[in-house]
């Protein structure tokens, strides 16, 4: 019988839709539609004529993220501990631009008047000091009800030790007929204010999301099972997605890394990059055998503790716009000319200059190949919309181009270094993983300035997230608090984890997974006492070992470590993983030494080491005309659907047995 499955990625700019079917992949993009995205998904499925035949179908979301950065979301009240109304704005009273005169601190999602307090009182081992007090538990929900509040976050104080008050709290709001989010049940995590945050956004954003999948799920047929991406790189039912909306945040960038994973694993390098650039945004994150993972995530500036992939975005993309600031310097980005009008290129009236329209200019894209031909850029508009930089400048067109370049490659360069050198990592060490719409075209330049040895350009680039949607694993996540010394934590580790796996089997059954391809992780979040930070350390069976590895750890991460000094256990952590059957890369027969054959010439213009123009007869190669072990060598530019790659002069490369692209930059004489 044959099975069709589908990942579909939303962004900014496109929807991209990967089919699996009859051992094939075939790829399609279409036009987002941000004010319904599953528009645009219905218009795709439609338009590969397999909206009838699909049997599971995983989604990659922005609907939860664009809500809470465009502050979109349902109206919210929060319930808490008296004298903890004003959590939300004292945070953690750091200021968001430390040098700033003019910063501003983001408004929180619910405001001062939505906030309510009700009587009673835990302490820190979970005991009741302070009963719960029945009437004002009635006096907060009556207040919020004349609010118009739809949704509530739930966060006592010190519930993750005792959900006892918080419970009873959910069923008497939920009773009242408010959508509900409570904090033990999405993070039972110490850190009041971050715990406090996360549930706020799980509550801000929970209801939108269900009607939305709700929506999508009414235009798929009966037999279509849906399931939505994590931040964390695993997938949920939608079922689940519906009650934890902030789990899938930041779905789509991590469905890329877990496709990044899957492409750099498949070719041989267990160490890689990941470099996204979408139309408005770069997402990059370290992949050091799996993806790095954090629990320190912010959204749109608000705080999430749920784990999620460690990705660092930047505003900068194909659509992002070049623009000057009040001293006169060249910027780029984040302001994104999106879809709609997008760039000047797009022909749709966008008239400012943007990363497209600049390579356009430089010709590092063809305007007549373009999504396979379905599109046509507008030459003379891009022209037209780069000259006015050019004019403010004083230069001429193709270096005003090249400036735009050189700007939004720097952001880039920049967010690299974040998550490797500031992370304790040489990039020197990894491969790049180029993907997204543009990250073929920049990714040469970027790893020849960071000194990274080796691009890998998958054979599906620009829609590598929507493949690394149907490649994820089931994924859940499980955390408790125990705060206790190594060296008397072992008891506890173990009951704890005993407890956690229990409840990890008992929810990957729910999800349908089948007992063999269960697998089941455990971690020990370690610290020094006194310290304020913690470091996630693989637990196998001794809480010894484990702050034996958490010194090694320690002295990587941070240059130092301090084996005399105490060790502390705070969180005990599990996932529950069910895996997915997902088809291996075919590896193909090598035709070693081929030369690619040009399907033409054209004008391409190119930095030389000393940074001057230099314009170049560059052959133009069709991807699919690349056999296994053909040879490339540089100024070359690859077309294919849904990308286009740019190999400067000093680079060259393969095609290797999977179909990836490797790249490598010339040794210099």
């Amino acid at each position: 019988m044959t099975h069709v499955l589908v990942g579909v990625d939303t962004g900014g700019t496109f929807t991209d839709i990967v089919l699996f079917q009859d051992g094939i992949f075939k790829v399609h993009k279409v036009l987002s539609t941000p004010e319904d995205p599953s528009q645009a998904i219905l218009q795709a499925l439609d338009d590969l004529e397999i909206l009838d035949t699909i049997d599971v179908m995983v989604h990659g979301s922005t609907v939860a993220t664009n809500a809470v950065l465009e502050h979109k979301g349902v109206a919210t009240g929060l319930i808490t501990t008296a004298g903890f109304r004003d959590i939300l704005e004292i945070g953690r009273q750091a200021r968001p631009e430390l040098y700033s005169l003019q910063a501003q601190k983001i408004p929180p999602l619910v405001p001062r008047e939505r906030r309510v307090e009700v009587l009673e009182r835990l302490n820190e081992r979970g005991e009741v000091v302070v009963e719960l007090n029945e009437d004002s538990l009635t006096a907060a929900l009556v207040s919020l009800q004349a609010a118009g509040v739809e949704s509530v976050a739930i966060s006592l104080l010190f519930s993750f030790a005792n959900p006892v008050h918080e419970q009873y709290v959910a069923e008497q709001a939920q009773q009242a007929g408010f959508s509900i989010s409570v904090s033990s049940r999405i993070l039972p995590e110490f850190r009041e204010y971050e715990r406090t945050s996360t549930t706020v956004l799980n509550a801000y954003i929970g209801p939108l999301v269900a009607r939305y999948l709700q929506s999508l799920e009414q235009g798929l047929p009966e037999q279509t099972t849906l399931r939505i991406m994590q931040s964390n790189g695993g997938s949920i039912s939608s079922v689940t997605a519906r009650s934890e909306a902030a789990r899938t945040l930041l779905s789509g960038p991590a469905a890329g890394v877990v496709g990044a994973v899957y492409v750099a694993q498949a070719s041989g390098f267990e160490q890689a990059i990941s470099f996204d650039i979408g139309g408005t945004s770069t997402d990059v994150a370290l992949i050091n055998g799996a993806a790095t993972e954090t629990t320190n995530g912010m959204v749109g500036g608000y705080p999430s503790k749920l784990p999620m992939i460690d990705i660092h975005t930047v505003g900068a993309g194909g659509g992002s716009i070049a623009w000057f600031d009040l001293g006169g310097a060249l910027r780029v980005g984040p302001q994104s000319a999106g879809s709609s009008p997008g760039p000047a290129a797009y022909g749709r009236g966008g008239r400012e200059a943007t990363v497209t329209d600049a390579n356009v200019v430089l010709g590092r894209l063809l305007p007549d190949a373009f999504l396979g031909g379905s599109m046509t850029l507008d030459l003379q508009a891009a022209h037209t919309a780069v000259q006015a930089i050019a004019s403010r400048l004083r230069i001429s067109l193709e270096e005003a181009a090249l400036g735009i370049i050189r700007v939004v490659n720097a952001n880039m360069e920049a967010a690299i270094r974040v998550i490797s050198v500031e992370r304790g990592c040489d990039p020197r060490n990894f491969i790049l993983v180029a993907f997204g719409g543009a990250g073929p075209l920049h990714a040469c330049e970027l790893a020849a300035a960071l000194r990274i040895p080796k691009v890998l350009v998958p054979t599906v680039p620009g829609v590598l997230s929507a493949l690394g949607t149907l490649v994820a694993d089931t994924l859940k996540d499980y955390v408790r608090t125990i705060m206790l010394p190594a060296e008397h934590a072992q008891e506890v580790v173990t009951t704890v984890l005993q407890e956690l796996e229990q409840q990890g089997w008992q929810d990957l059954a729910h999800e349908g997974i089948a007992v063999e391809d269960v697998r089941i992780e455990r971690y020990l979040d370690l610290r020094y006492a006194g310290q304020s930070y913690e470091l996630r350390i693989p637990f196998i069976q001794k809480v010894e070992q484990a702050a034996k590895d958490f010194h090694l750890a320690h002295e990587q991460r941070f240059g130092y470590n301090d084996p005399d000094e105490q060790v502390q256990v705070v969180n005990v952590r599990l996932k529950a993983r069910g895996l997915t059957h997902t088809p291996e890369q075919q590896r193909q027969q090598s035709k070693a030494g081929v030369v690619a054959i040009p399907l033409s010439q054209r004008r391409v213009i190119f930095a030389d080491a000393m940074g001057a123009l230099v314009a170049h007869d560059t052959p133009v190669y069709e991807r699919s005309s690349l056999y296994v072990g053909t040879l490339l060598a540089g100024p070359a530019i690859i077309v294919q659907y849904d990308t286009t790659t740019v190999l400067p002069p000093d680079w060259h490369g393969y095609v290797d047995e999977i179909g990836n692209i490797i790249l490598e930059r010339r040794e210099e004489q």
